[in-house]
């Protein structure tokens, strides 16, 4: 529930955050403080704004009525004048002489009976010189307040001008209530014009937020599109999309390097891990040749035996081992490679059935010797791989067969024979002889296993053939095996057949 209301909280956070609400607010704030300033100008200023044109129009009139009377308006009727003159400011006017008094409006003399007798004392002067007067009056039968001018003209005569004060303070309160009205208005459609106009720049800025949220999660698919304009807007558009160019191209090369990097640690990795293998593999392998070895060397040092013939057999059994550890020691370079290098085969079209025929004709001393019969149905069958290898892995198996053929009902015999499949074609060992353990059938492919390890020396081999099978057929990316028959093993590897044309 509580993070319900936060997230709550952040969201409306997030939208009062927008530049198209911050502008709009702004907008709004600052039309308020300037109709709050009006109103507040309008209060205390206008009334004494007022009062002062009020004043610099009665002096005008004095002015002009003077002029009047000076000659300055000679043959023109000075009455039909001063008529014109009231009536277009709204004035009344009364012009006193020695034997008469003249006047614009018979009220006008009859509420400056006061003003000559002396009796007023509320009257507030607001100008006062040599020769005119300014004050604010109240008159009681009309209840209204004028502003009075009385003057004394150039030729004598007394001129008094009143013109009637407005109530100031309800044109105060209506020009406020006007304002605030306008003030409204002009927020609402400020508002609707705030929404629009920053629509138009809040839009790109969206969508140049967008797209540096992308860059900072490494995705520069999106660009910002670009147009003629040459404003701020466009111009950091511009910027943004060579900085994601730049960046991509820079985190491209970063991962580049990374990747080969990569390589170059795993590649020494393996190198270090090939060599540990290596050197546990020679170590474990070799302890029993050398062993052999010195044992004889030491009996031939020391002269153990003196007789020609059991030298002979010495210097036999250590070259022999010799030999046995230089072979252990190839297979063992040439798993390695095919374990941890990088291997290129020479791929070559050949007739898999003749170089099967001729591991057959290199063995048959051996086959006859032990009495086993070879099934082999010699169809030319051509394949693409490399033939050196491949001859390595047949061999393998033949050997191994070799090595654990046994009679089995009265059959002794090994059996090789072709399986094709699409593009592919199997060619399987078999021989008869006892079933591999389950638990063995996985393990005979490592390095240095043995089914039966009461094996001698003799006859026992290195142990590494399977592994070089295996090394082999994966490098190849081709399938290999063993499965269990009734009455014996059977082992296969299969390989690309050509492509008919």
């Amino acid at each position: 529930m509580k993070s319900s209301k936060k997230e709550e909280k952040k969201s409306i956070k997030n939208r009062f955050d927008t530049i198209r609400t911050k502008l709009f607010l702004t907008l709004c704030i600052t039309i308020a403080v300037i109709i709050l300033f009006l109103i507040l100008v309008n209060s205390v200023v206008l009334e004494s704004y007022y009062m002062y044109s009020k004043q610099t129009e009665l002096m005008a009139a004095y002015r002009v009525i003077n002029a009047y009377y000076n000659g300055s308006g000679s043959g023109q009727n000075i009455e039909i004048e001063l008529e014109k003159l009231a009536l277009s400011n709204n004035f009344d006017i009364l012009i006193k002489t020695e034997n008469s008094i003249y006047a614009t409006s018979r009220d006008f003399v009859s509420s400056l009976t006061d003003e000559f007798d002396g009796s007023r004392t509320n009257d507030n002067i607001l100008y006062n010189s040599e020769n005119v007067k300014i004050k604010r009056t109240y008159d009681k039968k009309t209840e209204l307040s004028f502003v009075l001018l009385s003057a004394t003209l150039d030729n004598g005569y007394e001129l008094y001008i009143r013109v009637a004060i407005i109530a100031i303070q309800e044109s105060v309160n209506i020009a406020n209530r006007f304002l605030m009205l306008i003030g409204c208005f002009t927020i609402m459609i400020s508002g609707i014009l705030v929404s629009m106009i920053s629509k138009k720049f809040t839009s790109p800025i969206e969508k140049l937020n967008e797209i540096t949220k992308r860059i900072s999660k490494l995705d520069f698919s999106h660009k910002y599109e670009v147009n003629d304009s040459e404003d701020e807007i466009n111009n950091l558009g511009k910027n943004i999309n060579t900085m994601s160019e730049t960046l991509e191209k820079t985190i491209n090369q970063l991962r580049n390097s990374n990747v080969e990097l990569e390589k170059d640690i795993e590649e020494k990795s393996k190198t270090d891990e090939m060599r540990k293998q290596f050197i546990s593999d020679v170590s474990h392998e070799l302890k029993t040749p050398i062993a052999l070895i010195q044992g004889y060397a030491e009996g031939l040092v020391e002269n153990v035996t003196e007789d020609e013939e059991s030298r002979k057999f010495y210097a036999e059994v250590i070259l022999d081992e010799s030999n046995k550890m230089d072979i252990l020691v190839k297979k063992l370079l040439e798993l390695m490679k095919l374990e941890y290098g990088k291997m290129t085969f020479n791929l070559t079209r050949f007739n898999i059935s003749e170089l099967i025929q001729e591991v057959i004709r290199k063995n048959t001393k051996l086959l006859e010797e032990q009495n086993i019969k070879i099934k082999f149905n010699a169809e030319p069958i051509y394949v693409i791989a490399d033939e050196f290898y491949i001859e390595q892995v047949f061999n393998n198996y033949f050997t191994n067969a070799l090595k654990n053929v046994l009679d089995i009902d009265g059959k002794k015999e090994i059996v090789i024979s072709y399986k094709k499949k699409d593009t592919k074609v199997r060619i399987t060992v078999f021989n008869t002889g006892e079933n591999i353990k389950k638990e063995d059938l996985n393990r005979i492919w490592n390095r240095f296993y043995k089914v039966d390890t009461s094996r001698n020396r003799e006859n026992g081999g290195t142990g590494i053939g399977l592994s070089l099978v295996r090394a082999i057929m994966q490098n190849a990316q081709n399938d290999y095996g063993v499965e269990n028959k009734v009455d014996g093993v059977e082992f296969y590897f299969e390989l690309d057949m050509e492509k008919n044309k």
